[in-house]
């Protein structure tokens, strides 16, 4: 999503199921015979292979106190496992005859950013917070904090089953620049890369225009940020552009196409010449000198995003404006070319070839694929976006009756399906340029299409950068399905979360979902411009980020859960 998107304890200290219960209520976890189907689970560690490096050990949060508003973050409370009944009843001794059928990883919304890019609009993030932030340039460092994080739990939790893939749901990069795209490519799947553009020897964007509304990091002047306690960090951005290498995932990985992989800023459609020959240009278009313009175009991002991409294309022709360093690495790539860009010799990584795409896909446009995660389970990789601009999604027909041969032909196979956006942020049924005549689907017709397949479990995404999971209830509970949305990793709280799929032998799967923090730490001394020093700042910036909101954390039953469901033959 984001862009310009609307939307010291012992790990044995968990929540007794009173305390759980209450959230669970709060969440509408609990029957209507008021008989409570979620509940903490104090003996997790127990069940647990191994609970080292997840959230079920230890969880980042902020210091109670600090500078101003400005908070430090330390090693909180772990979050307990919370076991969840809404459509199947747990049965006693399940874990002596679990069995472990899949064990997945999900990143989502990682938004490499190329920072210094002249298509992007900064300044209208105070109405969109998510249009700046003041981290974005330590990205890079962060993500390698989290590849190491990945790579060295290796296997899951719970059934101990060794990683069988690492899915990214969408918004791999921000502004869906060719640049962005290869340092996505070369972090997950090993090498060097430095997160500069332009002038490589110096950072050139608005982190350096001496303006209040972007946080300064290396000079004393008084910005938004610096009057809510940020630091003033000599060479940090010196240090953001310098070579940095990532060891790649051990584990094969698939990518998901996005919203911010296929258009300016994730909402205005490319295509717009005027707009696109910005990329790659020398000039970036500053504050407008009237708060009233600043509203206009914020709001067109939101609801006319033509308009908007026409308004920052005027712009830059009658100012005001800055001169920065082109750079040809910024043109924005097409989703043919997003495809093809994952099968280069130097990206294959872990593997698969293509990671996930089809061999014919860059020719064909066809962003959707299946595959096989583990014997007797496949993950469907679906394409929810409009390339006609704007957030939301929604899903073609084509899409549809191609998971419905799957699912059909398939009956005694369990299917995972994967997408960018959530049910609720399908509510764009337009056509599509790609295929102007093709009927698409919103969300609620999504979820009615995927009840009529029993096979179909889980239904895994991102977009909305915020931790939540919802029980779709079919019209038998074989029907039935867990839709699990996980926030992103650029946003606080920057989790994955590990997704096992379980026989337990008695007429029920779970889904254990566990979420995972970076390998960085919670804190280090400003003066630590190391890979981990930055991306440790990196999490530390996003919590006291301007634009933070703490409802994107979700609440004890969307985070470390076992979700039980009928198991569908």
């Amino acid at each position: 999503m984001t862009g310009f998107d609307r939307h010291d304890i012992s790990r044995r200290t968990l929540f007794k199921g009173a305390g759980a219960l209450g959230a669970a209520a709060a969440a509408g976890a609990v029957s209507s015979k008021n008989t409570p189907v979620a509940f903490a689970d104090p003996t997790a560690g127990s069940r647990a292979v191994s609970i080292a490096g997840t959230t079920l050990d230890t969880v980042g949060v902020p210091a109670a106190t600090g500078p101003k508003s400005y908070r430090r973050l330390v090693a909180g409370p772990a979050w307990p496992l919370v076991v969840r009944g809404e459509l199947a009843t747990p049965k006693a001794g399940r874990d002596g005859r679990r069995t472990g059928l899949a064990s997945i990883v999900q990143t989502t919304d990682v938004h490499i950013v190329d920072a210094e890019s002249p298509v992007r609009a900064e300044f209208v993030h105070q109405y969109n917070g998510s249009a700046f932030r003041p981290h974005e340039k330590l990205g890079a460092a962060a993500t390698i904090n989290l590849v190491q994080r990945i790579n060295d739990l290796a296997s899951a939790p719970f059934s101990g089953r060794k990683f069988d893939c690492v899915v990214s749901t969408g918004d791999n990069t921000d502004n869906h620049e060719f640049v962005e795209l290869g340092w996505f490519l070369t972090l997950f799947s090993g090498g060097t890369l430095a997160q500069s553009t332009g002038d490589l020897t110096r950072y050139e964007g608005v982190q350096v225009w001496g303006s209040e509304l972007y946080w300064q990091p290396e000079s004393a002047v008084n910005d938004l940020y610096k009057q809510k306690g940020f630091p003033q960090i000599p060479g940090l951005l010196a240090s953001s552009i310098k070579p940095v290498t990532s060891p790649g995932l051990d584990t094969r990985w698939y990518s998901v196409f996005g919203n911010h992989d296929d258009s300016v800023q994730g909402t205005l459609p490319s295509g717009i010449g005027a707009l696109d020959a910005l990329y790659t240009g020398s000039i970036k278009p500053d504050l407008p000198l009237r708060q009233t313009e600043v509203a206009q175009i914020a709001d067109a991002f939101d609801n006319r995003p033509a308009d908007a991409a026409r308004m920052l294309a005027a712009q830059a022709v009658s100012g005001p404006i800055r001169t920065i360093t082109p750079d040809p690495r910024r043109r924005p790539f097409t989703p043919r070319q997003y495809i093809a860009e994952h099968f280069k010799d130097r990206y294959t990584g872990p593997g698969p070839v293509g990671h996930g795409f089809a061999r014919d896909a860059a020719e064909s446009g066809i962003t959707y694929y299946s595959f096989e995660i583990a014997p007797g389970v496949v993950g469907i990789s679906m394409d929810t976006t409009n390339h006609a601009g704007f957030t939301d999604g929604s899903i073609g027909q084509g899409q549809l009756d191609w998971m419905q041969r799957l699912f059909t032909r398939d009956r005694t196979t369990l299917f995972v399906a994967f997408s960018h956006h959530t049910s609720d942020t399908m509510e764009l049924p337009i056509p599509d340029p790609e295929r102007p005549l093709e009927r698409r689907a919103t969300g609620p017709q999504l979820i009615d299409f995927f009840h009529r397949f029993p096979n179909v479990i889980a239904w895994v995404n991102g977009h909305t950068h915020t931790n939540k999971i919802t029980p779709h209830r079919g019209s038998t509970p074989a029907q039935s399905f867990w839709e699990i949305n996980t926030a992103s990793h650029i946003d606080f709280p920057q989790n994955a979360r590990v997704i096992e799929v379980c026989d337990n032998a008695d007429g029920t799967l779970s889904l254990f979902c566990t979420l995972i923090e970076s390998a960085a730490p919670y804190s280090v001394d400003y003066s630590d411009h190391s890979v981990t020093g930055l991306g440790s700042m990196y999490r530390e910036f996003s919590y006291n980020d301007t634009g933070y909101e703490a409802k994107r954390l979700g609440t004890s039953v969307d985070h470390n859960v076992e979700l039980l469901l009928p198991k569908p033959f």
